[in-house]
């Protein structure tokens, strides 16, 4: 009996074959994503520039995610989906390669634009495939397992690609996530099966989206803490090697920390989320707030640059998922993927917004002063959350 009811909740084989597939893409597209982020030193050494002017690759790529989400989403909504990702993962992985032989920066920044083409697409349909690939009874399962590949992503997948990069050069490390895109691309080819196109969404039911006060309250959110976010982050590990001094491979020690630390944000979301929603949301950005106000001062020393990295790294986890548990909480199921698609944008919006600034702090001031520019652009959040819980509580006192 034990072993029977085991079975009974084991994803078959069927089923769990292409959703390893999707898991094992997810896992490239963020370990892409964010490759620039740990090997920029190199990056503008070999264009002959400053972290700053290569800190483009990042937020021209942010800023293209932003600009397509949706549109693009819209676009192909009724494609085949098998056919739709297959083409996804094609346009991917060639542009990584054409990433790893370009011959300027101009090449590169275009290899790159392409990889956000596809970035747009594919985050729009994989939590949607996962769900179709699974029977009902799984599927909370199988969106798991994409989440699985996003967080091991930020744990093995940058600062593996960053040792690559620091043993055989950058252009190493994008050729071989391309050739892994075009393997992955050649197994979902084999196990997945034909999965008829979703229905439209008509752009005219866009403005219902905004007509909660709650979830622009999220979006206006998501765009001030992300911003503040990758003002810092952006800039992290020419900051580690400058401003802390720290060693290439304890650079790379440091960077896995913060990406562990993630699975500490995902379960403490899991463990305390639901008991008190405002108070975790507002705990996260106090969180990061703190980290980003702290920077400086911890890279003193190893050991509060681990200490730090591990807040930042849990607060910034717990606050994604927070954020992304509001917004299916305050829509209908026939408009959540159009919204998750929004919030992707404008949180994309942020990371491309955040770099620039960064930049401009590390090229007209100083690169060790990113973290206090980080903490100047939450502090609206912080007020307002501050001022909105105020608020809250003075109108549930009784009148006199």
């Amino acid at each position: 009996m034990p072993s029977t009811v085991a079975e009974k909740h084991k994803i078959p084989v069927k089923q769990f074959l292409p959703l390893l597939g999707v898991t094992c893409a997810a896992f490239i597209f963020n370990t892409s994503e964010f490759m620039p982020i740990g090997l920029l030193t190199d990056i503008a050494a070999d264009f002959h520039m400053t972290e700053a002017g290569a800190g483009r690759v990042i937020s021209v790529y942010a800023w293209v995610v932003m600009a397509l989400s949706l549109p693009l989403m819209l676009l192909v909504c009724r494609m085949e989906m098998k056919r739709l990702m297959l083409a996804t993962v094609a346009v991917f992985s060639t542009c990584q390669m054409l990433s790893a032989v370009s011959t300027g920066f101009a090449g590169l920044m275009a290899a790159r634009i392409g990889v956000a083409c596809a970035h747009a697409v594919f985050w729009s349909i994989a939590a949607p495939m996962a769900v179709r690939l699974a029977a009902e009874e799984f599927r909370s399962k199988a969106l798991g397992m994409i989440v699985a590949g996003t967080s091991i992503a930020m744990i093995l997948g940058l600062p593996f690609g960053r040792m690559i990069g620091l043993a055989v050069g950058w252009r190493a490390t994008f050729a071989g996530v391309g050739a892994f895109g075009f393997a992955v691309m050649a197994y979902l080819m084999f196990v997945t099966p034909r999965l008829s196109g979703g229905q439209s969404f008509s752009v005219k039911r866009l403005p219902e989206l905004f007509k909660t006060p709650a979830l622009a309250g999220i979006f206006a959110l998501t765009l001030t803490t992300a911003g503040a976010y990758y003002t810092a982050y952006s800039y992290i590990e020419p900051f580690l090697l400058q401003t802390a001094r720290l060693p290439d491979g304890t650079v790379t020690a440091v960077l896995s920390a913060f990406g562990a630390s993630g699975l500490i944000g995902s379960k403490l979301f899991s463990k305390y989320y639901d008991k008190a929603p405002r108070l975790f949301l507002k705990s996260t950005v106090f969180a990061i707030a703190a980290a980003l106000l702290s920077l400086y001062p911890a890279s003193a020393g190893l050991p509060l640059i681990v200490l730090l990295f591990v807040l930042w790294g849990t607060a910034a986890t717990a606050f994604n998922a927070a954020c992304q548990a509001r917004i299916i909480q305050e829509t209908d199921e026939s408009a959540s993927a159009v919204a998750m698609s929004i919030f992707s944008g404008i949180f994309n919006m942020g990371i491309a917004a955040g770099t620039m600034f960064g930049g401009a702090v590390c090229t007209h001031y100083a690169l060790s002063r990113v973290g206090f520019a980080g903490a100047l652009v939450i502090l609206p959040a912080v007020a307002f959350m501050i001022f909105a819980d105020g608020k809250r509580k003075r109108a549930l006192q009784p009148q006199a």
